[in-house]
């Protein structure tokens, strides 16, 4: 993109972004290791895991700033779990993956099939699976619901 005094340049090279979230205290450049956050009409301060997606209202803290934590005057610190060791996935977490990309890739298979010729058997076309799947009672997209097993 140019204007008319030449082209516009990052006001951060991109080569200086980091994936890893950092420590939202001022100057801390360590990682984030824990999620802070207040919840004002009880007066306290959660500390836990780092959450998933950083928030606007929550602050990400290096291990040594979630140690050091202290909330004001009159306020609770409740402290979950927090796991400071790097995380890598297990063995299930890999199985899980493969397992959801076989999923995804059936829908396009079922749609395909579907369209080809089975129409009016009262199933509905936006339910997808229901002929492989006893249990599936819905479909939409991805998400499946299924009925409670019997006892």
């Amino acid at each position: 993109m140019e204007s008319r005094r030449g082209p516009l340049k990052s006001a951060v090279p991109s080569n200086v972004v980091s994936p890893v979230r950092r420590c939202s205290r001022t100057a801390c450049g360590r990682p984030a290791v824990a999620t802070l956050t207040y919840v004002y009409a009880d007066s306290t301060a959660v500390l836990g895991p780092l959450a998933t997606y950083a928030e606007p209202h929550c602050y990400d803290l290096c291990s040594e700033h979630s140690e050091r934590l202290t909330a004001p005057r009159g306020w609770e610190v409740v402290r979950l779990a927090v796991d400071t060791g790097p995380t890598r996935p297990s063995g299930d977490d890999l199985e899980a993956l493969a397992n959801a990309v076989r999923e995804a890739a059936r829908p396009h298979e079922r749609a395909a099939g579907a369209a080809s010729g089975s129409g009016g058997s009262g199933s509905g076309a936006g339910h997808g699976g229901r002929e492989g799947d006893p249990r599936e009672v819905a479909r939409r997209g991805h998400l499946r619901v299924l009925r409670s097993p019997e006892p």
